[in-house]
């Protein structure tokens, strides 16, 4: 249903996206691009769980990574950044988070997720969240939460 509002609102507005994912392991690029005719609004899905591939392909500098984490702030925003520079696209979205059982780190349990937002000309944003649950139950959250802050940024 989100996902299907969000891409109403790209064809009316003539936009496009890309999502560039970790925790979610590219789950926001199925919901988006289940929908019939995706292609005319969807530009690309990067799934980046390791800091190489952040880097190589996000554009996440390894000093933010290695300061702050590939959870935190600094990487989500880097991460949507580069994400709407290197593919094209009018708006992009960005996640990464510690989904679990596994990976929690001192200030940083799991459930921990950073969502980054980006439109085109637009400074980005990033927000974070605390989901319960298991793995796909804070998966499951992200992908609702980065489609809803996507749905935000079209309507605002």
């Amino acid at each position: 249903m989100l996902g299907r509002t969000v891409a109403d609102l790209l064809i009316a507005r003539g936009l496009s996206i890309v999502t560039a994912e970790s925790c979610s392991g590219g789950w926001i690029a199925k919901v988006l691009t289940d929908i019939p005719g995706s292609s005319s609004w969807f530009e690309c899905g990067v799934v980046a769980y390791s800091y190489e591939a952040k880097a190589a392909l996000l554009g996440v500098q390894p000093q933010t990574l290695q300061r702050t984490g590939a959870v935190s702030q600094e990487t989500a925003i880097e991460m949507v950044s580069g994400a709407l520079a290197r593919y094209g696209a009018s708006v992009a979205v960005a996640v990464t988070g510690i989904a679990g059982p596994g990976g929690a780190t001192p200030g940083k349990p799991v459930g921990t997720v950073w969502i980054g937002w980006k439109r085109r000309g637009g400074y980005a944003r990033a927000e974070q969240f605390h989901f319960p649950g298991d793995r796909e139950a804070v998966r499951r959250s992200t992908v609702a939460a980065a489609l809803e802050g996507v749905r935000r940024i079209l309507t605002s």
